[in-house]
């Protein structure tokens, strides 16, 4: 009987506002919960606390027996009264997780919460908030495709993420300025689950940097030092914005990534494969997925400025050996490309249509009319 009471009694705190969703990763299911920590949370972040076991012990909300004392302190805490203890100094450039985001990520959050308390003591932060960091990342070559040490020096002071070629060099390889850097994680991409993908803009064309470390907490500590120094950057340069305008900038997640084909600007000649990653409003299309420049790039604009995407190719195109078409119409032309799948069709339409919906800023007129279109 007591058994079947705590369960209908946790099914009952599950429904209390705040506990509707992982108090980690903000998953819809929250079948397990933390019963040293007092929180629900899912499947997947359960998995996580299960490897701190000195900081958290789970259970599962709906399958095991739950002891009186136990139920009690789930609803003295639950998952709004714990996130305020551990997220009490939470800095707003730090990069919180979803469910939707990569293992490492979601893995060196909860560790940072609950086994570091890097967000109840400020000095735990330096690593990522001191404005300095200097440290070797394992880097891919341009050319060769080899990952190799390489020595990075983030100085917020100079706006730069710079990195040497050799460990005693004296000038460094290449220069990355602040408010040109993009930084996200790609395990996959990558084929390493710490992998980071770091890009910014040479000659007005995409450049892409592909770094990992063996370490998690390692990675993730460069990738929140570099949201750092552009949140710092950011406010700034726009000093009368609010953390909530700023933090959306630091860095952006790809809105889609995958394979398509693609035909020149005459649309005469034959359909390539090529690996697309639409970036903002840049489509930039490559040979390989970890090519260091794109081979072209397309300016997507707003449907006020006459961009569209139409589902199909037009009836004379030729040369393509995928059957599911997109066109995307500009001022200038027609972009042709062809996925493998409908349901490939779907989703790259749904992200070129989100952009499209998006009015232009004023600095994105800016970007539009210096864009060079590569064939």
């Amino acid at each position: 009987m007591a058994v079947e009471r705590n369960r209908r009694l946790l099914q009952d705190l599950l429904e209390n506002p705040g506990n509707e969703a992982c108090a980690d990763c903000g998953a819809p299911d929250r079948d397990w919960a933390s019963y040293t920590l007092g929180i629900f949370i899912c499947l997947n972040c359960s998995g996580i606390h299960r490897n701190i076991p000195q900081v958290s012990k789970v259970k599962s909300v709906r399958l095991d027996a739950w002891e009186d004392d136990e139920v009690k302190f789930m609803a003295s805490n639950g998952n709004t009264a714990t996130k305020a203890k551990y997220e009490s100094k939470l800095p707003a450039f730090y990069y919180r997780p979803t469910f939707t985001d990569c293992q490492v990520l979601r893995e060196q959050w909860i560790r940072a919460k609950y086994e570091r308390k890097e967000f109840i003591c400020i000095e735990k932060q330096e690593p990522y908030s001191a404005g300095y960091r200097e440290g070797f990342l394992w880097k891919r070559g341009r050319d060769n495709g080899q990952f190799l040490s390489r020595k990075f020096i983030l100085s917020e002071r100079e706006g730069v993420l710079k990195y040497f070629n050799k460990h005693d060099a004296k000038d460094p390889k290449a220069v990355l300025r602040l408010e040109q850097i993009n930084a996200t994680f790609q395990p996959t991409k990558i084929g390493n689950p710490n992998g980071l993908q770091i890009t910014y803009l040479k000659d007005n064309s995409t450049r892409n940097i592909f770094v990992y470390h063996e370490d998690g907490k390692e990675i993730v500590d460069w990738f929140n030092a570099i949201r750092a120094a552009r949140f710092h950057y950011l406010q700034v340069a726009f000093p009368g914005a609010s953390d909530a305008d700023l933090v959306p900038k630091l860095t952006r997640n790809y809105g889609k990534e995958g394979y398509m084909e693609k035909t020149g600007p005459k649309q005469t000649e034959g359909f390539k494969k090529r690996w697309f990653t639409l970036d903002d409003r840049r489509l930039m299309y490559f040979k390989d997925p970890l090519d260091a420049f794109a081979r072209g790039e397309v300016f997507i604009g707003s449907k006020e400025n006459s961009y569209s995407v139409l589902d199909g190719l037009p009836p004379s195109t030729q040369g393509n050996h995928w059957q599911y078409g997109i066109t995307i119409v500009t001022p200038d032309r027609k972009f042709l490309f062809a996925c493998e799948t409908e349901s490939e069709r779907r989703i790259w339409m749904e992200a070129f249509q989100k952009v499209i919906d998006r009015a232009m800023l004023p600095q994105e007129y800016a970007v539009e009319a210096h864009f060079k279109h590569k064939p």
